[in-house]
C-alpha cells in the first residue's frame, strides 16, 4: 500500500500491513499525517498543540529496530483530548490561563505508548470538558468533518475530528454525560465509554 492510499486509510490493519510490507515507514507517515493536519488545523481548529518533527522523533527512533510483532500499536498515530496530559506538552483543557506542562503522562498514553503508539497532538475541546457542541473554546470553534455548517459536537471535538479528517487512527477523549460519544456520532464515528 502506497503512502498516498494510506494517508486515507488509517484503519489499524492496513497501518499494520503497509508496515509490514516495508511499503511505509513509521516516520514517513507520522510526518505526512503531522503536514496533512498542519493544513487541516486553520479551517478545523482540531489541535490546541500539534507535535513538530523534533518532538515527534523520540516516538518514531523509539520503534527503530523493534520488532512490528511484539508492539501491537507500532507505529500507530493517535491524538490525545487536551485534558489528558502527554509528558512535556502542554494540558490546558482549553483554557489559557489553566495551562501546565506535566512531567509525566497520563497512564493511559504511557500504556500507548508501550504499545508503539505515535501521538500527533493535544486536540481542542469545548473548555474544561463543559459542552456538547465544540464550539465553546478560546482556541476556535471545531466545524462538523462532513458538513462545516454544522457542530461537531463536544467536548471532545478536536478528538472526533482527528480520526474523521483521517490524521489519527484513533483519539483518546472523555465522556461523562456524551462528551466522547456524541462527537464521534456526529462525524460518523464510533465513540467507546
Amino acid at each position: 500500500m502506497s503512502l498516498e492510499v494510506l494517508l486515507s486509510d488509517l484503519r489499524l490493519d492496513s497501518v499494520r500491513a503497509a508496515y509490514e510490507s516495508g511499503s511505509v515507514t513509521p516516520r514517513q507517515l507520522i510526518l505526512a499525517l503531522r503536514e496533512k493536519a498542519a493544513a487541516l488545523n486553520p479551517q478545523y481548529h482540531l489541535f490546541i498543540y500539534l507535535l513538530n518533527p523534533c518532538e515527534l522523533d523520540p516516538y518514531l527512533a523509539a520503534l527503530e529496530g523493534r520488532e512490528i510483532k511484539d508492539l501491537p500499536l507500532y507505529g500507530i498515530p493517535f491524538s490525545i483530548k487536551d485534558n489528558i496530559d502527554l509528558a512535556g506538552v502542554p494540558t490546558t483543557a482549553a483554557c489559557v490561563a489553566y495551562s501546565y506542562k506535566p512531567k509525566r503522562s497520563a497512564t493511559i498514553v504511557e500504556q500507548l505508548l508501550a504499545l508503539g503508539a505515535v501521538p500527533m497532538g493535544k486536540t481542542n475541546l469545548d473548555q474544561f470538558a463543559t459542552g456538547l457542541n465544540g464550539s465553546r473554546s478560546p482556541y476556535g470553534a471545531c466545524p462538523n468533518s462532513v458538513l462545516k455548517e454544522y457542530p461537531s459536537g463536544g467536548s471532545s471535538s478536536g478528538s472526533s475530528l482527528a480520526v474523521a479528517l483521517g490524521v489519527s487512527g484513533f483519539s483518546l477523549a472523555t465522556d461523562t454525560a456524551g462528551s466522547g460519544r456524541v462527537p464521534a456520532a456526529l462525524n460518523n464515528l464510533v465513540g467507546m465509554k
